[in-house]
C-alpha cells in the first residue's frame, strides 16, 4: 500500500494537493489527528477491494496542540514497520499573506497574535521545521498554478515505482526569489547572455535561436560538462541514501532564457539516462 502524509504551511495548497491526489486515484482524508493515523492505515490494509492500495492523509497544524503527537504516530508507523512518505506543501510568506487577504480566510495560529498572519506564519514555521526535514517530499507552492501544482504531484506519484529517485528539474529568475525546495543550485548568470541581444531578448529558452546563441560558447560547453559529470556521479549516491526526490535548480537572471536551456538540457540528458524526472520552468512566462 502506498500510504501518503501530507502536511505544510497553513495556505500552501494542501486542500488544491488532495484534489489532485484525489484525480490520481488516491483515497484521501482531511485534518486526521495525528495518534489516529496508525489505526487508519491498519484499517486501509484490511480493505480488500483494492480501493486502499494507494491513500492520502492531511494532518496539520490545525488540530492544535494534537499536531504535536505526529512524531510519536510517525514513530509507531516506523516501529511496526509500515511504510509511508511525507509531502510537504511550502510557500513563500508574502504569498502565504496574499493568499490569506485574497480569500478572507483566518489563519489557525493568528487569535494568539491578535490576529496577525505574519507572526501566524512565522509561529507555523518554527513548528513544522523539524515535519519539512524528515520530509520526503517538498513542493513550494509560491509560483505554481493550480494546473502546475497537479502536474507536479502527478510526475511524482504516477511514476515508475521502480525508479525510487524523483529528480525535478527546475529553471528560475534570481530576480524572482530562490526556490526554497531545491537541494542543489547551479547559477548560470555567469554565461552570456541572449538578452542582451535585440533579435533574441523576447524570445525564450525553447526556442531555437536562444538555445544556439547560449550552446555555442565554450564557457557554456565546459559547465555543462562538469554539471552532467557531476549529477551522473552524486545520484546514485543520493539514491543510496534513501532520498525519494531532488529538486536541481539553475537559475539566470529572469528566468527565461539562458536557466531554461540549461535546465532543458539536463532534463533530456537524465531521460535518456532512464531517470525518473520531471521538468519545471518557473519564471519563463514573467515580464
Amino acid at each position: 500500500m502506498e500510504f501518503l502524509i501530507v502536511t505544510g504551511l497553513s495556505g500552501a495548497g494542501k486542500t488544491r494537493a488532495m484534489r489532485a491526489l484525489e484525480d490520481i486515484d488516491f483515497y484521501c482524508v482531511d485534518n486526521i489527528p495525528p495518534l489516529l493515523i496508525s489505526t487508519f492505515y491498519n484499517l486501509c490494509q484490511k480493505a480488500i477491494d483494492g480501493h486502499m492500495n494507494k491513500v492520502a492523509v492531511v494532518t496539520d497544524i490545525r488540530g492544535g496542540n494534537v499536531f504535536d503527537s505526529l512524531f510519536e504516530a510517525l514513530e509507531v508507523l516506523q516501529r511496526e514497520r509500515k511504510k509511508y512518505e511525507i509531502l510537504f506543501l511550502d510557500a513563500r510568506d508574502d504569498v502565504l499573506i496574499r493568499r490569506f487577504k485574497e480569500s478572507r480566510r483566518k489563519h489557525p495560529l493568528a487569535e494568539i497574535y491578535l490576529g496577525s498572519v505574519t507572526m501566524a506564519i512565522k509561529l507555523e514555521r518554527d513548528i513544522l521545521m523539524s515535519v519539512r526535514e524528515r520530509a520526503d517530499y517538498i513542493i513550494d507552492t509560491s509560483f505554481l498554478s493550480v494546473a502546475q501544482l497537479k502536474e507536479r504531484i502527478s510526475g511524482i506519484f504516477l511514476g515508475d515505482s521502480n525508479f525510487a529517485l524523483m529528480v525535478n528539474c527546475l529553471s528560475f529568475g534570481f530576480k524572482y526569489g530562490m526556490p526554497t525546495e531545491a537541494d542543489l543550485v547551479f547559477d548560470v548568470r555567469c554565461l552570456p547572455n541572449p538578452y542582451y541581444v535585440d533579435e533574441l531578448k523576447n524570445f525564450t529558452g525553447f526556442d531555437d535561436n536562444v538555445r544556439e546563441y547560449v550552446l555555442k560558447w565554450e564557457q557554456t560547453k565546459g559547465f555543462i560538462n562538469k554539471v552532467i559529470s557531476l549529477i551522473d556521479y552524486t545520484l546514485p549516491l543520493y539514491k543510496d541514501e534513501g532520498k525519494s526526490q531532488l529538486v536541481i535548480a539553475t537559475g539566470c537572471t529572469g528566468g527565461k532564457h539562458r536557466s531554461v536551456v540549461l535546465t532543458q538540457l539536463l532534463y533530456e540528458h537524465l531521460l535518456n539516462s532512464h531517470k525518473r524526472v520531471s521538468v519545471h520552468h518557473r519564471d519563463i512566462s514573467k515580464d
